[in-house]
């Protein structure tokens, strides 16, 4: 679009806006950190359950292949609920796609909670499967879309922070019910964010960029203007998303040369979230330690300590992300984090760790929560959300998040396997080597991003510089 072109399709947006009624001026950081809630909602129901299951046996008889497909249901539906929401949020928008899922999590709590049979409780597991997914794909989105360049890392990584905190307060949870074995009481608290989510998100603005998809041009400029507080500010923005080229938005796009950079990167971190080993040790460390000699009470105790371990490695790594870059950060810490396995499964030859081995095994778990969890899980959904263009940002943020929930399913299912197969010591020096890989593949295929517009990014995969450091 020509220079001339652009700057009247700006200029009426700017007179347009004018007339149109004023919102509340919201703060973009209150913006990100409401729309975050979203994290603490899939982090607690995704982390409650290793609880749970240790009291839900009680009342339903699971062998270890039901507990496997109770923690996995909420997988399998969110691998269905991360890719119907990027079609659906460039539809109907990325606020209305977080108010649905904030809806079904409430539902699928209090039917877990309700749950009468092992079957209805999988059932409505793959329920808040579907809203946690959704989750995944249009909550870093609608941020990334809405935060300047400068504080864009540390503004979608309150997501990752929301997550979390919410395997924090799930842990917190069920410490605090671990004596009465209330497991219908854990996975109903679930509606608690729920609600304040619902609550809030129709009192926060659509993401410009989603009106720019729409040709919504002075509704996009206004929640520019509230949002940057200028209207010059607004008005160079808008040029620069419209300046890029205008395409169909297809999956064919999504899947074309052009586009596979993006999607090698995107869906590349996020499988090294999930096969590094992280999710491993939330879902199944009170089962693992307990069989270890731990016994079930430390075993919780233990993964309470994770949990505020994973908080604080999180919040290094929001520290950092736009001063680093998300690159640097994985490229530092990665390394460590693999050491910190091979500590660990050091500690495990020769059977279960007794007298020092047992501190040398729980400072290799934190070792690696710290700086695994502080880098690559930081950055997952992050670049997931910024190195697409925007035509295919809903679309490609459904291949990453299915990449995440993908790979988590294939860990959920067969995390206890592998540990009976290869032994504590052998799983995580697996691991170990999963971390070195990942570690080469973030220095050869993910692109630094730190301080670039999302135009800028997606200029330079449309002139084929993506990937050059």
């Amino acid at each position: 679009m020509p220079d001339t072109t652009l700057s009247n399709c700006v200029r009426d947006a700017a007179t347009q806006a004018a007339g149109l009624p004023r919102r509340r001026s919201v703060p973009v950081s209150l913006i990100a950190a409401v729309a975050a809630l979203g994290g603490l909602l899939f982090g607690y129901d995704t982390g409650i359950i290793s609880a749970a299951l240790l009291f839900i046996g009680d009342t339903f008889a699971l062998d270890d292949t039901v507990k496997q497909i109770v923690t996995a249901a909420i997988v399998a539906g969110a691998l269905v609920g991360c890719l119907a929401a990027g079609p659906a949020a460039d539809r109907l928008g990325r606020r209305l796609g977080i108010i649905l899922s904030a809806t079904i999590f409430a539902v699928g709590s209090i039917a877990s909670a309700y749950a009468g049979s092992p079957l209805t409780l999988v059932a409505s597991r793959l329920l808040l499967g579907l809203a946690v997914g959704a989750v995944t794909q249009v909550i870093p989105v609608y941020i990334a879309e809405l935060a300047p360049a400068a504080r864009r890392g540390s503004m979608v990584v309150l997501f990752q922070l929301a997550i979390v905190g919410g395997i924090l307060a799930s842990t917190i949870v069920g410490w605090w019910l671990g004596g009465s074995g209330n497991w219908r009481l854990m996975f109903a608290l679930g509606v608690v964010p729920a609600a304040v989510l619902l609550a809030s998100m129709p009192f926060l603005p659509e993401s410009p960029r989603y009106f720019v998809l729409k040709d919504r041009l002075a509704e996009a400029f206004a929640i520019l203007r509230d949002v940057r507080g200028s209207e010059a500010e607004a008005a160079a923005e808008l040029e620069a998303i419209l300046a890029q080229p205008r395409e169909d938005g297809s999956w064919a796009l999504l899947f074309s040369p052009k586009i596979r950079p993006a999607l090698i990167a995107g869906m590349g971190v996020a499988m090294f979230s999930q096969i590094t080993g992280t999710n491993a040790t939330i879902y199944y460390a009170p089962t693992i330690l307990a069989s270890a000699g731990f016994g079930a009470g430390a075993a919780l105790a233990t993964q309470l300590a994770i949990g505020v371990t994973i908080v604080i490695a999180t919040i290094i790594g929001l520290s950092v992300v736009d001063r680093w870059g998300r690159r640097t950060l994985m490229l530092r810490f990665l390394p460590v984090a693999a050491i910190s396995l091979v500590l660990l499964s050091v500690s495990f030859i020769g059977g279960n760790p007794t007298g020092a081995a047992r501190y040398t095994a729980a400072a290799g778990l934190f070792g690696y929560e710290i700086f695994n969890i502080g880098s690559i899980s930081v950055a997952i959904w992050l670049v997931g959300a910024e190195v697409f263009p925007l035509a295919i940002r809903g679309k490609g943020m459904s291949m990453v998040a299915l990449s995440h929930w993908l790979f988590d399913l294939i860990v959920s299912l067969t995390t206890l396997t592998l540990v009976a197969k290869l032994g504590t010591a052998g799983a995580f020096g697996l691991f170990a080597l999963i971390n070195a890989a990942a570690w080469l593949f973030v220095w050869r295929a993910v692109p630094e991003t730190k301080g670039r517009s999302l135009e800028e990014i997606e200029a330079s995969l449309n002139e084929g510089r993506f990937a050059r450091h």
